[in-house]
């Protein structure tokens, strides 16, 4: 146990909840149920002061310690058994320079709260394909989002952060100041210290061309094909994924729709509305497609309309690839095992991200890598309920194991499921794993961090 007077007693100004209390079990729960940990103390800290308080609790009692943002890992990082959980969601501070268009953002917010707070100005931030994505891990881990292809990653667009070491010093990472952690951090996740704001470059936002076109699941191929060969000679402002998934079985819907599997080709161009009509013409009228849902739209409204095929409380597990190619066998094959997917909760997304800002970040700048592979498949599995977890994971597996001929040596970290060991690093990171282990012994020698996709410090890495 812990003694919550005592925590209190070091000047912890937050709030202290404990097994027992009633909103323990909401505050343990994650995006994915598949989580069910139990810790000693979740802090909801409110500032950085009260963090470096509770690194210090954990460090000091060698407990295990969990770092939770907004809790949409699907690993299930931000909980812990037997341990202590900093929970940063009190930390909902955001500040907006429009004239030096830049934004400051606490690590409890989300894309969706930072682009609402953005939207008046007509600005925008690069991350985040759906609103409830925390700001903090996404960005550590590098930042999808609707803006890539022409903005680059959230962490390009990382101008500092304010870092609580697990020693208890609160630093700052800059191109000027700690550039060896500044280099670590953009990408490597959690691993060296619990960040508590950041410091984004900002771009013109406003209203964006934003939507998706919908294709019977019997044409999905030829739907998939047409947005891969379009895709080659895409403009950067255009960032658009293919995706195959159920509709919802909504009354509202006509009733040939209600439930149906489906491709969606869709996303944002974010130029000139005129433009990016033109953009799109071919994309909108191939098939033609069963609906045509592309319409000009407020920017932080475009960034919630995928929500829905991601709601939190499901049973979760993903499994992701960069690929070499994507060619009609490859398209066929993610085809053909969508068919037979077990659950209708189930989301696979291919992602297209070559010839933009997203490949012209020099591969040394960040501890993100792999810009040289321009296609992506993520199979975001999803289900109700428990009793149904091995045949999902199993069919999850096995897609990826089909996939094989084209798979690329490497993975996107954020999209990791937890499982992958090793492995996983080795495909997100690389050669950039021994100097990221280096710097990891300088800022946490005794792997106080470990609860993420750990990086362990050189000297226990063997090196």
């Amino acid at each position: 146990m812990i003694d919550a007077s005592e925590v209190r007693q070091s000047g912890f100004r937050g709030e202290l909840i404990q097994s027992g209390d009633q909103n323990y079990d909401e505050a343990r729960a994650v995006f994915n149920a598949s989580i069910d940990r139990r810790p000693l103390l979740i802090a909801r800290c409110l500032d950085a002061d009260d963090v470096a308080i509770i690194v210090a609790l954990a460090r000091s009692r060698d407990l295990p310690l969990a770092v939770r943002s907004t809790g949409h890992s699907v690993a299930g990082y931000a909980v812990c058994d037997g341990g202590v959980v900093i929970d940063l969601s009190p930390m909902k501070g955001i500040t907006v320079d429009p004239s030096a268009r830049t934004v400051r953002v606490e690590s409890g917010c989300n894309w969706g709260e930072v682009n609402d707070a953005l939207q008046p100005y007509g600005l925008a931030a690069t991350g985040g394909f759906v609103s409830i994505t925390g700001v903090a891990g996404l960005t550590l881990g590098g930042g999808l989002g609707w803006l890539v292809r022409k903005h680059g990653l959230a962490l390009d667009n990382l101008r500092s952060a304010e870092i609580v070491l697990p020693d208890g010093r609160n630093v700052t990472a800059s191109s000027h100041a700690n550039e060896d952690l500044f280099w670590a951090i953009r990408g490597g996740g959690g691993n060296f210290g619990v960040v508590t704001s950041f410091e984004f470059d900002i771009h013109e936002g406003g209203t964006v061309l934003a939507g998706i076109v919908l294709h019977p699941a019997h044409a999905a191929s030829g739907a998939i094909r047409k947005w891969r060969d379009l895709e080659r000679e895409a403009r950067e402002e255009s960032t658009l994924g293919a995706l195959l998934f159920h509709m919802p079985d909504d009354p509202s819907l006509p009733e040939p729709m209600r439930g149906a599997p489906v491709a969606g080709l869709g996303g944002v161009y974010a130029g000139p509305l005129e433009d990016g009509e033109r953009a799109l013409q071919a994309l909108r009228e191939y098939g033609p497609p069963l609906v045509d849902k592309f319409a000009p739209t407020p920017y932080n409204e475009a960034q919630r309309m995928a929500d829905f095929l991601w709601p939190p409380g499901l049973h979760s597990y993903w499994k992701s690839s960069y690929l070499t190619s994507l060619d009609d066998a490859a398209i066929d094959i993610v085809v053909d095992r969508f068919a037979r997917v077990p659950s209708r909760q189930t989301v696979i997304v291919l992602e297209n991200y070559g010839n933009s800002a997203w490949s012209r970040v020099a591969e040394s700048a960040t501890a993100f890598g792999h810009r040289d592979w321009p296609w992506n498949i993520v199979v975001t599995s999803a289900w109700s309920d428990a009793q149904h977890s091995e045949r999902n994971i199993a069919w999850t597996r096995e897609l990826l194991e089909a996939l094989g001929p084209y798979r690329a040596p490497g993975a996107y970290v954020n999209y990791l499921g937890g499982d992958e060991g090793e492995a996983g690093l080795q495909a997100a990171y690389g050669a950039k794993l021994t100097r990221l282990a280096a710097i990891k012994a300088k800022y946490d020698p005794a792997n106080l961090l470990r609860l993420n996709q750990n990086i362990a410090p050189a000297q226990h890495a063997g090196a």
